[in-house]
């Protein structure tokens, strides 16, 4: 296998100033590596691939991390499926063609959970993916991903290049979207749970039925596992990023409002879409490896909601 990269050597992380490219510069300078290379949207549009490839060339990188991504929950999904598709693909083909041509032999793609087929048996194993339909709610966000990991594997058959593909769980944390038009379960609970207590709202209305099951990963045990990659020296391969347990959308939404200390009741709005009815990750691979999550559910909301609220206090 080979080595990890030196600590001076330039790792870039793209996507450095989401939930999950913030998550990873942390764990990277908790781990001592002192040249992380970054770019805003400003300064580099992933769209563009003429800027990509300039940025790769006028570099010479160890390490890349691609997390940059569009992200949204089901109602963003339904709403913006052009987008979606359009955007995630043109970015990890831009990034990915751009390091290879740059002879930039490793790389982590992340992708998600959404790529396993809708009622695939549980936990889910990496080999399941492509043995049946997607969840429609999601598909175009899906099949991007599935291309990026496809991507990634042709690489490296006919380049030699090392690009290994993540797949996390459904993910919170520091600096998570709590638009509700646009964000994942978890944050718009959280959102809807604060504003509730604030005005004390006798009810908070939840998507769905309940039912559905959920896992849930804190976004620093995810950075974790991919520096954890980076280090162990993996060189291919697709590997399910979990915690191995699931809970239902009401369990969920009820430690929310606890955590929050909202009192008031969840009314359950059966008309809207529930998506997938579960989705557990097998983490056995992960495991087999060395690497396990430290953050359980409730230590996490908790740490999720104190960041909420530094930010709302910022803004």
């Amino acid at each position: 296998m080979p080595p990890s990269p030196d600590k001076n050597q330039p790792i870039y992380v793209a996507g450095h100033r989401g939930m999950v490219g913030s998550a990873i510069v942390r764990c990277l300078q908790r781990h001592g590596y002192r040249n992380i290379v970054t770019a805003d949207r400003a300064s580099l549009d992933l769209l563009d691939p003429h800027a990509v490839r300039r940025f790769f060339t006028e570099r010479q990188l160890a390490y890349v991390f691609l997390a940059a991504a569009k992200v949204g929950g089901i109602h963003a999904n339904n709403s913006y499926p052009a987008q979606f598709i359009y955007e995630n693909l043109m970015i990890e083909a831009n990034v990915i063609e751009a390091a290879r041509s740059a002879g930039v032999e490793r790389l982590l793609f992340l992708g998600s959970s959404c790529i396993y087929p809708r009622d695939c048996a549980q936990p889910i194993v990496e080999e399941y993916l492509l043995t049946g339909p997607l969840e429609k709610t999601n598909q175009p966000y899906a099949i991007a991903k599935i291309a990026g990991i496809n991507l990634c594997e042709s690489y490296n058959r006919q380049y030699g290049t090392r690009y290994v593909c993540a797949m996390p769980t459904n993910l919170y944390g520091p600096r998570d979207n709590y638009d509700l038009e646009t964000s994942h379960v978890l944050p718009a609970l959280v959102r809807k749970a604060h504003e509730a207590k604030l005005r004390s709202d006798p009810h908070v209305a939840v998507w769905g039925s309940g039912s559905p099951r959920r896992e849930f990963l804190y976004v620093d045990d995810l950075a974790d596992a991919c520096v954890f990659l980076m280090e162990s020296g993996v060189a291919e391969g697709m590997f399910n990023i979990g915690v191995g347990e699931d809970v239902t959308i009401r369990e969920l939404a009820e430690m929310i409002m606890r955590i929050v200390g909202y009192r008031g009741e969840l009314v359950f709005d059966a008309s809207k879409p529930d998506g997938t009815p579960r989705k557990l990750l097998s983490v056995e691979r992960m495991q087999k490896l060395g690497w396990k999550h430290t953050t359980s559910l409730e230590t996490g909301i908790r740490r999720a909601y104190e960041s909420f609220l530094s930010e709302a206090a910022k803004a």
